[in-house]
């Protein structure tokens, strides 16, 4: 436990350094570039309700540059973005047991991956924009800003999107190629529709990028109206078949099915302004419930910012949210012995405030029917984050 606690010190150790080393360089910029360098590093794992009461060290280090091509260049309208993640750490998932995951920073493979590279052209007096290049779609797509301090992955984007696909859609950890077509302002109706590779793998992963469309395409598209309260609804569908989690075919392999859903989400601040108020989210998600474990979920919450008058950046945040097991792989479960309920479902409540550069955020979830098991007790799930930002 010792040398596993400093291995995980000297990685922190050596991340920061990384990090304070490039904002200088970084900082000297004329207007045309602007850049992030956020080191972010949990302690995560279970109090109660688990086979064994442990935790593991995560981390996490963005670094964003982003270019104004008119500035730098005369390029009028275009903007680049550049993206570079590391992660390392354990999986605190391993010792909960959820479907949806505890942890929005815990990777399957810990590594370094060039995450997003895009470029942005737009026009239309800046009412319509388009991008190219690997993208994260949850960056834009079923993403509401009201549940961003929540640290549960299913508050990112809802699990009956999030776990399908051949390898998963275009988002943390993992992006693909894509092109993004919006159109609108911050204000009134906007609309937007991507088209991506369904096969969901950037410069880090194992194999690389796929350069082609051999599992071909996942298309979105999202109609929004943005006022005082921000409504939005999307669909989403894959232009190939995807794997049936039950079903098999003719020769044994897996049946081929349609992989699509759809999901409709509102929020929007109810009290105070955005120094000090309060904002609320609620989402929900529909899905084939062939291809995912999942038939659908919901997820809605509050957020509270600038808590203490005397601590501006101190932030609270509870959230609720509940996935629903398709009827296919609740009797895949039965197949290995496991009496699966309807659903997994969880609350969460966390405080976080800022001193200088350094944000500490202590986190506690409830984890009700983990795995969906019903013989399960309620998992108890404690974390602790900190974030320096070198911006």
């Amino acid at each position: 436990m010792f040398n596993k606690t400093m291995r995980a010190m000297r990685v922190f150790a050596l991340s920061v350094t990384a990090a304070a080393a490039a904002a200088p360089a970084l900082a000297e910029d004329d207007g045309a570039w602007t850049h992030e360098i956020v080191y972010t590093a949990d302690v995560s794992g279970g109090l109660s309700g688990v086979d064994k009461k442990a935790g593991r060290f995560l981390d996490n280090l963005d670094v964003v540059v982003e270019g104004d091509l008119e500035k730098a260049f005369g390029w009028k309208g275009g903007r680049v973005h550049l993206y570079l993640l590391n992660n390392s750490g354990g999986a605190p998932n391993d010792l909960i047991g959820t479907l949806q995951g505890v942890d929005n920073i815990e990777v399957p493979r810990p590594r370094a991956r060039l995450y997003e590279l895009w470029v942005e052209q737009s026009f239309a007096g800046g009412r319509a924009a388009l991008l190219a290049g690997l993208y994260d779609l949850n960056s834009e797509f079923y993403s509401t800003e009201a549940s961003d301090l929540l640290i549960n992955p299913s508050f990112g984007i809802g699990s009956e999107f999030a776990s399908t696909g051949p390898n998963g859609p275009s988002i943390f950890p993992s992006t693909t190629l894509a092109a993004r077509l919006r159109v609108g302002g911050d204000e009134g109706a906007s609309f937007q529709a991507a088209v991506l590779n369904a096969d969901a793998a950037t410069i880090g992963d194992p194999g690389g990028p796929d350069m082609g469309l051999d599992q071909g395409a996942l298309l979105v598209g999202e109609a929004a109206w943005n006022g005082t309260v921000r409504m939005a609804a999307g669909v989403w569908g894959y232009t190939e078949r995807q794997e049936d989690i039950r079903d098999l075919g003719p020769a044994g392999d897996p049946a081929l099915r349609r992989a699509r859903g759809g999901y409709a989400l509102a929020e929007g601040r109810f009290a105070g302004d955005e120094a000090r108020g309060a904002s609320a989210f609620v989402r929900v998600g529909l899905s084939d419930g062939d291809t995912t474990p999942f038939t659908g979920g919901w997820q809605a919450g509050v957020k509270v910012q600038g808590v203490f008058e005397s601590r501006p950046d101190s932030a609270f945040s509870v959230g609720v949210q509940q996935a629903f097991l398709s009827n296919k792989a609740r009797a895949n479960g039965r197949d290995e012995g496991l009496d699966l309920g309807g659903h997994e479902s969880g609350i969460e409540i966390t405080y976080a405030d800022t001193v200088g550069r350094l944000t500490l955020q202590p986190d506690l979830q409830v984890i009700f029917r983990p795995g969906g098991d019903k013989g399960r007790d309620h998992a108890v799930v404690g974390a602790l984050r900190l974030t320096l930002d070198f911006s």
